[in-house]
């Protein structure tokens, strides 16, 4: 989820202070924080006012890539920056120039990367329009995170929730913990755990296995805009007839505003501007 989101309940307005004490807070209240903070990062997610230029850094077992990415009215374009944290090589340095000359040369390949993104960010909306309803969440104190600390909230799947369709499925088999900004009402941390194995199409088209996680952090990132910064999954999983083990985090840092009428052409003119290593501007 690439988010941001800001309605502020009446409440927090008056105990923000209290909330710092641990003063407990009533089964309605709580809810009602959780309800508002979902629905921001749904509202954010949607929104596409506020295309940015950042670097995402992912590490899995065998390999550490860093990319530039820069969002564009085309979808977003990448330029690699790093291998294992090192200037890529001469041979991968020209591979990445004549793969954004093929998306020069063929504006049908961007289409098809624009259409893939925008699928992947469907099914995660699928996700963030459940939440709300797919767990029972309790209020469990406060901790010391961002300038004002978080309210932080245990989840546990709802009985009485019944997962529409395949991407919800996984939802009806996890418990976590979700810290909420009180102020700007942003979720700022979710940490999850796989309770039990979850099959997809009564185990034919896959499963994953009990015991994964997920760990996901969210920051504003300048001016009111709220992006995820930190992501962590270790999951294992049968797809089919093959086992995988999906492990990788994923840093995104040094965000930069970028124009909202930018097309494809012209963020690939911008990364090569700044292929000589002036990635973009440091920032959170």
């Amino acid at each position: 989820m690439r988010t941001g989101l800001k309605l502020i309940p009446l409440w927090v307005a008056v105990s923000v202070a209290a909330l710092g004490q641990s003063v407990p807070v009533s089964p309605l209240q709580g809810t009602e924080l959780v309800r508002r903070a979902l629905a921001a990062e749904l509202n954010a997610a949607q929104d596409r006012s506020h295309p940015m230029r950042f670097e995402l850094r992912k590490t899995s077992p065998r390999l550490t890539t860093t990319k530039e990415i820069l969002e564009t009215r085309d979808g977003s374009v990448a330029m690699l920056r790093k291998v294992n944290d090192l200037p890529p090589s001469d041979s991968d340095a020209k591979k990445e120039q004549q793969r954004l000359d093929g998306l020069l040369a063929d504006p049908g390949k961007q289409r098809h990367r624009k259409q893939s993104q925008e699928e992947d960010t469907e099914r995660a909306l699928k996700v963030l329009r459940a939440l709300p309803d797919a767990f029972i969440y309790q209020y469990a104190g406060t901790v010391t995170a961002g300038p004002g600390g978080a309210a932080k909230f245990t989840f546990t799947p709802n009985p009485s929730f019944e997962p529409p369709d395949l991407e919800t499925e996984v939802l009806t088999a996890l418990t976590g913990e979700i810290w909420i900004d009180p102020v700007q009402v942003r979720v700022m941390h979710l940490h999850a755990t796989l309770e039990k194995d979850v099959e997809f199409g009564w185990g034919v088209l896959g499963r994953l296995y009990k015991g994964g996680w997920i760990n996901m952090d969210s920051a504003d990132v300048g001016e009111g805009v709220w992006r995820v910064v930190r992501f962590q999954m270790n999951m294992s999983a049968r797809v089919l007839i093959r086992t995988k083990q999906f492990e990788t985090t994923e840093e995104e840092s040094h965000f930069s505003p970028v124009p909202a009428g930018l097309d494809y052409r012209g963020g690939i003119a911008l990364l090569r501007a700044g292929a000589a290593g002036q990635v973009a501007p440091a920032g959170r």
